[in-house]
This record gives structure tokens, C-alpha cells and sequence, in this order.
């Protein structure tokens, strides 16, 4: 059984759940657009240090949203530096639904992936776990 923690965040609205066996506890809260959750907190309602460590999880996993670039790379960063930090595989579930999924819903994505395709854990190096924005922002460089 694989251990599996993953975040949603459409901006407004961020999700965190962690699969342990076949067990999922999932955190959910809304907040100002521009605001960055709390991670400590979503950690703790999920179950942080009371069921599990973050030591134990085999895979983390975030959603590519569409529906906030800054939340999207929020959650990547952060993402990121916890899964290189702790020497562990980070993927990305493109997430192009204008529906409210919550956090649940891509971790069990992400493991039915890994079911069907049976891939090395080394195939999912966080430094290769980039958002993907299909849309020309509109930006100029200079």
C-alpha cells in the first residue's frame, strides 16, 4: 500500500488530503484569493504527528488547476521543497475541471495512475513536477 498526500487549491479554496493504507482524512477551507494557507494547519487536520509523519509518505501529489496560476505554483513550491527535502517522489494531476474536486479526488488519481502504469518511483522527480499553462498569459518579457 502506498502512502499518499496531495493538495487542491483553486484559489479560493484549498483541499489537503493524505491516503494511509486505504484510510483518507481530507482538510478543506476557503480563504481570500491572494492568501497562502496556513500548511502547518491543513497538516494537522489531516492528522500530522497524532497518525502519521511526514517521513511516511510515498508520493506526494498536487493538482495542476487551471482556475489559479498563483495558487497552482503556491502549492508547487511548497510541494516541492517538502518532497526534496524529504528525498521523495512529486506528481502532477492536470486538473482541468471547473469543478469543485477537492484533494481526495486527485490523490486517487494519482494512485490509479501509478496502478495502471506501474512507473519507477525515480520517474517522479520533484524538480520535474512543473504547472502547465496551456494559455498565453499575455505577459511581455523584456
Amino acid at each position: 500500500m502506498m502512502n499518499i498526500l496531495a493538495i487542491k487549491s483553486t484559489g479560493d479554496t484549498t483541499s489537503m488530503s493524505v491516503i494511509l493504507q486505504n484510510e483518507i482524512n481530507t482538510y478543506s477551507a476557503k480563504h481570500e484569493r491572494k492568501d497562502r494557507p496556513n500548511w502547518d494547519t491543513f497538516l494537522e487536520n489531516i492528522g500530522l504527528k497524532k497518525i502519521f509523519n511526514l517521513n511516511e509518505i510515498d508520493l506526494f501529489v498536487y493538482a495542476d488547476s487551471q482556475n489559479s496560476y498563483t495558487a497552482t505554483r503556491t502549492v508547487a513550491s511548497y510541494l516541492k521543497g517538502v518532497s526534496v527535502a524529504l528525498n521523495k517522489p512529486l506528481i502532477v494531476v492536470k486538473d482541468n475541471s471547473t469543478d469543485e474536486i477537492k484533494a481526495d479526488s486527485i490523490a486517487k488519481i494519482a494512485k490509479e495512475q501509478l496502478n495502471k502504469e506501474s512507473p519507477s518511483m525515480e520517474d517522479f522527480d520533484p524538480g520535474d513536477a512543473n504547472p502547465f499553462y496551456p494559455k498565453d498569459s499575455g505577459f511581455k518579457k523584456k
